[in-house]
């Protein structure tokens, strides 16, 4: 069966580029970034891996650990990285999955078969520090993701995790959010002093209430 969002995400243990890991306790009390790709010495997965390492200290900001997962050996995982850092400008540290078994990729439902009986397509799932699936996106391997909206979708969970509030369309770190129905209009100024709108009853803004 597949995963859902808040499901419990599979734990495994891996050979990876960094050696042999088991997933819980790489991740350990953070948030985990799980995401697949069809292939080594591929252009898309490429540029999507080096932008990874390009970001590594924004996920580093937020307490995020990140690994990447194909089907390919460890030895073609290793010399790919040398063409994935001379070509991006970037310096992959985090680990790839070698996954020849098909182990991960089963256990995360990767394989799409009308897509691929043989490769994964470019799934991605984040974990919570409660080990609880909080996102799954999937695209196609003609289409490489972005990973800006990996961060805003990330700092979205974090900050709704911690507070009583949604994030609107569009909405980007720093902007106003919306008060959940869960709190009462009435102890909105005592749960969130920074000031509030009411637009409707039932759309009530604040702004982010951790900036």
């Amino acid at each position: 069966m597949s995963l859902r969002l808040g499901d419990a995400a599979p734990n495994f243990k891996a050979n990876t580029t960094i050696g042999e890991i088991d997933f819980y306790d790489f991740l350990g009390e953070g948030w985990g970034i799980l995401f697949s790709h069809p292939a080594d010495f591929t252009p898309v997965c490429t540029t999507e891996l080096g932008r990874t390492a390009q970001l590594g200290e924004e996920f580093a900001k937020r307490n995020t650990k990140v690994l990447a997962v194909s089907v390919d050996p460890l030895d073609k995982h290793l010399s790919w990285i040398n063409d994935i850092n001379e070509t991006q400008q970037c310096d992959v540290t985090f680990p790839i999955i070698a996954d020849e078994n098909k182990t991960v990729a089963n256990l995360y439902d990767m394989i799409h078969p009308n897509a691929s009986e043989t490769f994964t397509v470019r799934s991605l799932f984040i974990i919570g520090p409660d080990k609880k699936v909080k996102l799954i996106i999937t695209y196609p391997a003609s289409t490489g993701r972005n990973f800006v909206e990996v961060l805003r979708v990330l700092d979205s969970l974090q900050l709704t995790a911690k507070y009583s509030v949604a994030t609107p369309a569009d909405w980007k770190d720093g902007e106003d959010v919306i008060v959940t129905a869960a709190v009462p209009t009435a102890d909105i100024p005592a749960r969130f002093p920074k000031g509030h709108k009411i637009i409707k009853p039932y759309l009530r803004t604040t702004p982010q209430p951790n900036k």
